[in-house]
């Protein structure tokens, strides 16, 4: 999606850090955003500020764990600005907590925000991207975390490691009918996400585990050195237009990555023990299936 003046952005999370960032960035290179965020509070902040600019755009409360009000909402997009092209499944939140000190409760807040809004997004607009036939774009927001892992945000690295997976595969299958995919992975960003427990809802809030306080402390201060929303959304929208699988705002986990893949490669055998012809001719049909898709990312 090289040209986005006129076409319409959905943007989940979009009252507040990434997702403002983005809904600033589009709607200034000519979108029509569409805010939808949990907090009311939030939204009225957000569109005050884009009003002042003149911006187009609409907000709409939502929570993206609930699959019926997804689909009311991008109803509504619809009915506002007309067809949706992007959808930036960008609402989050975090939890800091050893994963082997965490509740049933806690595994249902984080995977139902991370995860499952991702899936609610791509199950609610997917099919209205393909039956418009403009062609489209969808940017799921992971993290570091997605290849990362952290001892001390563990259902969060889950559930980013779950985004990607779903990335990856949702970006070869819509690569033919001219539906992009990117995945965006930031690492350390200017946002309020260390307060995400304050909007955990009243249903999983009975039995959790608990967050160390020093490092919510640690966390927050750091977060006042990450990246500005707005710097990670204009790397965003370059990814958008260049059809980028992967969205890596920060250049500092270079070394980090090499060193994670370098230990996967080293890990396989060197030799392939008893190769069936069989399973051999399946996997090079697998590859050549997936070079033949990536050809045709563009």
């Amino acid at each position: 999606m090289k040209d986005v003046t006129g076409k319409v952005a959905f943007i989940t999370g979009g009252a507040s850090g990434i997702g403002f960032g983005m809904a600033q960035v589009l709607a200034r290179a000519g979108m029509r955003v569409v805010i939808a965020d949990l907090r009311a509070d939030a939204l009225g902040r957000a569109q005050a500020l884009l009003a002042a600019e003149s911006l187009p755009a609409h907000a709409i409360e939502l929570d993206v764990t609930d699959r019926t009000a997804m689909a009311g909402a991008a109803d509504e997009a619809e009915r506002v600005f007309g067809p949706v092209q992007l959808v930036c499944n960008n609402a989050g939140v975090n939890f800091f907590a050893p994963i082997d000190e965490c509740t049933y409760q806690d595994w249902d807040w984080l995977l139902g925000v991370n995860l499952g809004g991702v899936v609610n997004g791509v199950q609610t607009f997917v099919p209205r991207l393909k039956a418009h036939g403009l062609g489209g774009h969808i940017v799921n927001t992971a993290s570091m975390a997605a290849f990362i892992a952290s001892p001390n945000a563990g259902i969060y690295t889950a559930s980013k490691f779950a985004v990607r997976g779903l990335s990856e595969s949702l970006r070869w299958s819509l690569a033919p009918l001219g539906i992009g995919v990117s995945m965006l992975c930031p690492g350390l960003v200017d946002t309020q996400i260390h307060h995400s427990d304050e909007i955990r809802p009243a249903a999983l809030a009975g039995q959790v585990g608990r967050q160390d306080p020093g490092v919510l402390a640690r966390v927050a201060e750091l977060q006042r050195f990450g990246m500005d929303p707005l710097e990670v959304a204009e790397k965003v929208l370059r990814g958008i237009r260049n059809n980028d699988l992967y969205i890596f705002p920060h250049a500092e986990f270079r070394e980090e990555l090499q060193e994670i893949f370098g230990e996967v490669l080293g890990a396989l055998p060197s030799e392939s023990g008893s190769a069936d012809p069989r399973r051999l001719a399946f996997e090079a049909r697998r590859r050549e299936n997936l070079r033949k898709a990536k050809e045709r990312r563009h």
